[in-house]
């Protein structure tokens, strides 16, 4: 088991391996997930925003902006 000592400061050094296997290095982003009380799970957060596009698939046929607005009356006085 890979350990780590909190400093003053609250500072956690990442011990090498544990960083080789998350497949970060200085400067990257780690996220803290919680995973029960207690505990929590140390991820790489490292994903580039440009990684989502294609994610949602584009409509069969454009609206137009007068469709769009008549649908967003139409969901604003509940029908």
């Amino acid at each position: 088991m890979t350990t780590a000592t909190l400093s003053s400061k609250g500072q956690i050094t990442i011990p090498l391996l544990v960083r080789q296997k998350l497949g970060v290095d200085t400067g990257d982003r780690v996220e803290f997930i919680e995973l029960a009380n207690g505990q929590f799970a140390l991820v790489p957060a490292t994903e580039d925003v440009r990684t989502l596009k294609g994610i949602v698939p584009k409509p069969r046929t454009p609206l137009s902006v007068e469709e769009m607005r008549r649908i967003i009356a139409n969901r604003g006085a509940g029908k």
